[in-house]
């Protein structure tokens, strides 16, 4: 009987084989051959656009002007020597730096405390999670518009606040998105209201799957909470942390929604980053070549930072 079950098995799997056409392809192929269709979808989403902008900024194409899409070889760097002379270049190049460093740090502190917190809750952990992802079920255009008028100067939540505290007079008040460092600083703290679920629910899964018999034994060696913490659970959240830095640092630097609604770069570009900079030269100065290769030059910025963690990532996974 076990004779004719292997038979039958084996039939079935030949015709299997023969409707898929895995018996023709391999089983080694096969699997990449099913993906063809995603990757040659992804290649024609993707990969022409960017291959499309990467010409466009060796060539002085204006979108008004059609017959500026053209490349000649002695001009093909002009757009990227004009970007170094460019002032406005360099301060939202400056912008981003120490937007993207300031928010994924503080993203990170916090979401490291409340993560550490959250794994100890016993009771409604369920119920602090999903209050928890409330902040990212909103459109970044919407927490524009919230954190707009938060810190408007005339009739905002924050002024208001204060007022009725007896910190501010009503001819103190402040302009907190026009007065340098405010704007800047009200813009990091509505990304970080909004996207600080993220980066807290990854350390959280990665708390809460660390190895409890390393906390026991560090225990009976007579470890306080604050040894425990410093040498057992961050360096085993090593791999997390690099993946949650990974993915917040991408996305800071893509910035635009919040920065859009809520300053618009300005004032004088006091609040202008990279990708705000890119569409105004691409889109209301009609300058496509020009915004096309400052748009490669943040994807490369970006790929150096991405490998950087990588790396990172992969040395704190050999140590482990």
């Amino acid at each position: 009987m076990s004779t004719d079950i292997r038979v039958a098995t084996t039939d079935s799997e030949t015709r299997v084989q023969r409707m898929t056409g895995m018996g023709r392809i391999g089983p080694k192929w096969f699997p990449l051959f099913m993906l063809l269709p995603a990757f040659v979808f992804v290649l024609i989403v993707t990969g022409f656009p960017l291959l499309y902008s990467l010409y466009v900024s060796f060539t002085p194409y204006e979108l008004l002007k059609p017959n500026s899409l053209h490349f000649e070889m002695a001009t093909a760097l002009r757009n990227y020597e004009r970007l170094l002379g460019d002032d406005i270049f360099w301060r939202s190049l400056g912008n981003t730096l120490l937007f993207l460093a300031v928010t994924v740090n503080l993203e990170y502190v916090l979401a490291l405390g409340l993560s550490q917190l959250l794994a100890r809750v016993t009771h409604g952990q369920g119920l602090m999670r999903t209050m928890l992802m409330i902040p990212m079920m909103f459109a970044p255009i919407l927490v524009g518009f919230q954190f707009r008028w938060f810190f408007n100067g005339n009739l905002g939540l924050v002024n208001n606040f204060f007022v009725s505290l007896g910190l501010m007079t009503e001819q103190s008040r402040v302009a907190w998105l026009v007065d340098e460092p405010w704007g800047m600083i009200s813009i990091m703290l509505a990304t970080i209201w909004m996207n600080l679920p993220v980066m807290t629910i990854i350390l959280l899964a990665g708390t809460l799957s660390l190895p409890q018999e390393t906390y026991e034994a560090a225990e009976v060696d007579g470890a306080t909470a604050w040894q425990k913490f410093r040498f057992i659970t961050i360096p085993l959240l090593a791999p997390f942390t690099y993946i949650a830095l990974t993915v917040r640092s991408l996305d800071v630097a893509r910035a635009f929604d919040i920065v859009r609604i809520m300053t618009d770069g300005g004032p004088a570009h006091r609040t202008e980053l990279m990708w705000t900079y890119v569409t105004r030269l691409a889109i209301e100065d009609t300058k496509f070549g020009l915004g096309s290769a400052m748009s490669w030059v943040t994807v490369i910025i970006s790929l150096a930072f991405t490998v950087y963690l990588f790396r990172q990532l992969v040395k704190s996974r050999i140590v482990q």
